[in-house]
């Protein structure tokens, strides 16, 4: 079974509209390769999302760097599409930008810890264009607050999990 070793959790959100950044670690039972592997498989991307997206864009195999893609998810309650771009995806890091009514930057860092992985991942957020751009990054800060990289830091420790038999 794959568990949580151990945990943190920084927060360094910026007032005056520029971008706020919030980060997670954890010790997970699971070598780095593994981990990457579920960060970079889009059917797995889509179950430990901080937030849900369609697939439409996204390419069945791995994520690679240089990988660009339109997805759309729900962001208060309204539909929301963002223009994907993995910067870099390797056996150490998952790097990308979301563009859309707000900007998304996240890295996933996985570093070898004897059997372990410690996976540190950092999530920034600026508001997009016009006022809606300003509500949705507000919001996006708000639920990031709220524990929302925690979460998917724990899916993807569930991810992580054998199959039951």
């Amino acid at each position: 079974m794959c568990n949580i070793k151990s945990w943190e959790r920084e927060a360094h959100a910026i007032p005056g509209g520029a971008m706020g950044t919030w980060s997670s670690a954890a010790t997970l039972d699971a070598p780095p390769e593994r981990v990457l592997k579920v960060l970079t498989e889009p059917r797995s991307c889509a179950r430990w999302s901080p937030v849900g997206f369609d697939l439409d864009g996204l390419p069945d195999s791995r994520l690679a760097t240089g990988t660009r893609a339109r997805v759309g998810g729900r962001l208060i309650g309204r539909r929301v599409d963002f223009d994907l771009e993995i910067l870099r995806a390797d056996q150490r890091r998952l790097e990308l930008r979301a563009r859309g009514p707000v900007r998304i930057e996240a890295r996933y860092d996985a570093h070898p810890d004897g059997d372990s992985t410690l996976l540190r991942a950092a999530v920034s957020v600026a508001p997009g264009p016009g006022i809606a751009g300003h509500i949705a990054a507000r919001a996006a800060d708000a639920l990031l607050a709220a524990g929302m990289l925690d979460q998917a830091m724990r899916r993807i420790t569930d991810e992580l999990a054998p199959l039951p038999s």
